[in-house]
């Protein structure tokens, strides 16, 4: 708590020097921010790991200062989880693709226009705490549709590590419970998570890793099983949220069961299981 305290007041004094809008603020830290993913490609490869838990740190740390007028209490984790998250997830990602700057520009630019978009969604959740906002719908959408991403990615560079089922199935659900939280916790904006979310959340973050647990055993490639476990995200995060505020009904839930079906279908159709016996 002091550290939170220490940090608030060295805000506050930046604050009074600091003349420049929101919005400037967010493309400034837009930029940084993808310059130091860029970076990391042209640093030794032993240094790589280290400069993106530096720049994950440095996505927090900058979106704290960005929204430093009116943090306080969960916002801390909540609003600041996503921005850290989207940011490590897509520099641990770059480091997949192939060694070609035509490929890695491309994502670099996709990430920039992610970050901003971030930035505004946690703008407007951060007003919306107070206040009545009509852009929160849009937020809501755009905030989900990010935070999907970034679970794909973040699942997909750990399975692609190929650890042992209880490794894999302890770091997915490490990083499906804050994704969880801010999602749900987004439905209700409040000082603290009310003990429905913390209830839920806690909830769908087992159901992941029970199904972590069970596909690590199917032969299934580490990309169809990323995209399983991030369609099923949808699902368990979707139907959480319907059901929060009042919404769920029988209908939505048919249809989201039916999304998780279709998707494991397919992954086992086009598996080749003789091929990985």
């Amino acid at each position: 708590m002091n550290i939170i305290r220490l940090v608030k007041l060295s805000l506050r004094r930046w604050d009074r020097k600091f003349t420049v809008s929101k919005r400037q603020q967010f493309v400034v830290t837009t930029i940084l921010l993808t310059a130091g993913l860029i970076l990391t490609q042209l640093v030794p490869a032993d240094f790589r790991y280290p400069m993106v838990g530096g720049l994950s740190i440095a996505a927090f740390l900058l979106t704290a200062f960005c929204l430093r007028e009116d943090l306080r209490g969960i916002e801390w984790v909540t609003l600041l989880t996503i921005p850290t998250m989207f940011t490590a997830a897509i520099a641990l990602f770059y480091f997949l693709l192939p060694v070609r700057w035509l490929t890695r520009l491309p994502v670099a630019a996709l990430y920039a226009v992610g970050m901003y978009a971030l930035l505004l969604t946690e703008n407007i959740y951060n007003v919306a705490a107070e206040r009545t906002i009509a852009l929160l719908r849009a937020a809501h959408s755009v905030g989900f549709l990010l935070t999907l991403a970034t679970y794909f990615f973040l699942v997909q560079t750990v399975l692609a590590f190929r650890l042992s089922a209880p490794f894999a199935m302890l770091v997915v659900g490490g990083i499906s419970f804050p994704l969880f939280l801010q999602s749900l916790w987004a439905m209700e904006l409040s000082d603290r998570p009310s003990r429905g979310v913390w209830e839920l959340t806690i909830a769908l973050t087992v159901c992941v890793m029970e199904l972590v647990w069970a596909i690590s055993f199917l032969p299934i490639k580490t990309t169809l099983a990323a995209l399983f476990f991030t369609t099923c995200f949808y699902s368990f995060a979707g139907m959480a949220q319907q059901y929060l505020v009042e919404k769920l009904y029988k209908k939505t839930v048919v249809e989201f069961f039916f999304v998780c079906a279709v998707v494991l279908v397919l992954i086992l159709i086009t598996t080749h299981w003789r091929g990985n016996l």
